[in-house]
């Protein structure tokens, strides 16, 4: 029984600071695919001196909302709490930058992976390096904030990612899960196979600071020493601290001792949410932002800027796209239409809206019928926009019906993530299938059917989908708690093979393949998107 789990000390707690919501879940830890409970809160980031950021007191706030939030459903459905637990793992936003002196201080704001303000550094660490260094890496915040001389540079000790950063905060240990790691600097292998930061280019990167910023590079630590250490799924990266049960718990119910999983970010534990860790396979991830991950089975023949090299939780080569505008606009469309609804004397909730107004897209032309929906609140690297101006256009003769706007805007959703892909299309990379996670899939066969003619590839969206990340790692929690219960290494095994027989075996995915004319209408719809861009461009200047 559930209530025997959770009072045994068997279930997983998996914790995840996304865009919008701090989201708690808690698994049987011998049946990850059993979901005893879930807690959240609601938070935003804010615009400061220019940069997205959310201060540190809501990151711990925040925690410990949404685990009050989680006990509260464990008491109203079992009639218990957890005193103890199997395994905890964090999972948050990636990549990032968090910066800290030696005695522990922020010494800026967190800057988070919306900010654009670091092109200059990635163009010239992308030369550098001869690897793609997208905006939000954490290298290229650090390498543009010395190209600044911002004034907290000489006093950096470490940085890391807001994983990394929660995950100390409960652990005491500086570690980061590689999937995380490789989004903070390239990762490679050494000769035992392990992932580590490539030392070839930490070394590139040590030498560029002494011959253009010596001031820097004489104050600072050498780049290694700066970032945490890695580890893969399924080893041990700390216990739960006294200190951070009370950050969960500030009651005092739960117990420390509790295994860690090693942090990732969001991209990995969406991963691991939709069993897409296997070459040929990858995820979409749909909310604030959207990415793909694709597995890769061969290296890439040429570097691609709409492509970031990163690794799977267990350091397995992947192929990303990540467009920094996913569903917000499509979201205050949709906020619209239910206030019209309550005005007229009928209100509806959000679940009921997107279904019927979903459903209402499928009746819209293939391509839209001349009407764009733009969707970008902020800059987009991929469409080499530098700052978002939402917009809704069309042709004089396009029909403006419901079913054709809502059609846009669920192809606005997927356009700018349909460019990026295009490079992986370019390198014959094959997609055996897509599986989709995020609550715009709650309503069934819609934005599934669309982001299979968007990407041209067959999708499938997990039961499990809604719940994203959070449970993502917690399944990555109790992958740590089996491997030390049952391993005498303690070290990492087979996720996938993990994922497959304790957690997916049996599980539906409901894969798709596109319908024709769907892809021969975003295709058409595509076709006008991208030159329409320079509307977004030139409105940016103007308004």
């Amino acid at each position: 029984m559930s209530a025997d789990v959770i009072a045994a000390g068997r279930a997983a707690l998996g914790i995840e600071l996304g865009s919008t919501r701090i989201k708690a879940c808690l698994v049987d830890a011998d049946n990850p695919a059993h979901v005893l409970a879930t807690g959240s809160h609601e938070w935003e980031n804010q615009l400061v001196d220019g940069l997205w950021t959310y201060a540190l007191e809501a990151v711990h706030e925040g925690l410990a909302a949404a685990y009050s939030a989680l006990l509260d459903e464990t008491r109203a459905r079992f009639g218990t709490a957890p005193t103890t637990l199997a395994g905890v793992g964090v999972s948050a936003m990636m990549h990032g930058y968090l910066a800290f002196d030696a005695d522990g201080a922020l010494l800026t704001n967190f800057r988070t992976w919306r900010n654009t303000n670091t092109g200059p550094a990635a163009a010239e660490l992308s030369t550098l390096f001869g690897t793609n260094i997208p905006l939000r890496w954490s290298i290229a915040h650090l390498h543009q904030a010395i190209t600044d001389a911002e004034a907290h540079v000489p006093h950096i000790a470490h940085i890391t990612t807001l994983a990394g950063y929660v995950h100390e905060q409960l652990t005491e240990a500086r570690m980061l899960g590689v999937g995380d790691a490789s989004g903070m600097f390239p990762v490679s292998r050494d000769s035992a196979g392990r992932p580590q930061y490539d030392p070839e280019l930490v070394a590139r990167y040590d030498a560029l600071l002494a011959e253009r910023f010596p001031a820097a590079r004489a104050a600072l630590p050498g780049l290694g020493e700066l970032l945490p250490s890695i580890r893969v799924a399924g080893e041990t990266a700390g216990h739960l601290t006294e200190a951070g049960a009370r950050l969960l718990d500030p009651s005092g119910t739960l117990a420390a001792g509790a295994p860690a999983a090693p942090p990732e970010g969001d991209a990995g534990t969406g991963m691991v949410a939709t069993n897409a860790v296997a070459p040929r396979t990858g995820n979409v991830s749909v909310g604030t932002s959207i990415f793909a991950m694709v597995v890769l089975d061969r290296p890439l023949a040429s570097q691609h800027a709409e492509l970031d090299l990163v690794t799977t939780p267990a350091g397995d080569p992947v192929a990303m796209v990540h467009c920094n505008n996913g569903t917000s606009e499509l979201n205050a469309w949709v906020g619209t239409y239910r206030r019209f609804a309550e005005l007229a004397g009928t209100p509806i909730d959000s679940d009921a809206a997107y279904a019927l107004l979903f459903a209402e897209a499928l009746e819209g032309a293939a391509d839209a019928d001349g009407v764009l929906a733009y969707n970008q609140l902020s800059g987009e690297p991929v469409a080499h926009l530098d700052a978002g101006r939402p917009a809704v256009v069309r042709t004089p003769d396009s029909r403006l019906t419901l079913a054709n706007v809502m059609r846009a805007q669920v192809y606005g959703v997927f356009a700018t993530l349909a460019i990026g892909m295009r490079a992986l299309h370019s390198e014959n990379v094959a997609i055996d299938a897509l599986y989709a996670h995020g609550g715009m899939f709650r309503t069934p066969g819609v934005a599934q059917r669309f982001l299979g003619a968007a990407l041209d590839a067959p999708v499938g969206v997990a039961a499990s989908a809604a719940e994203g990340g959070a449970w993502g790692i917690a399944v990555l929690a109790a992958f740590t708690a089996q491997r030390g219960a049952n391993s005498a290494t303690g070290g990492a095994s087979d996720l996938g093979a993990y994922l497959d027989s304790a957690v997916f075996a049996g599980a539906d995915a409901h894969l798709t393949a596109p319908l024709a004319d769907d892809v021969a209408g975003f295709t058409a719809y595509l076709d006008r998107y991208e030159p329409g861009l320079a509307i977004e461009r030139t409105a940016a200047e103007v308004i």
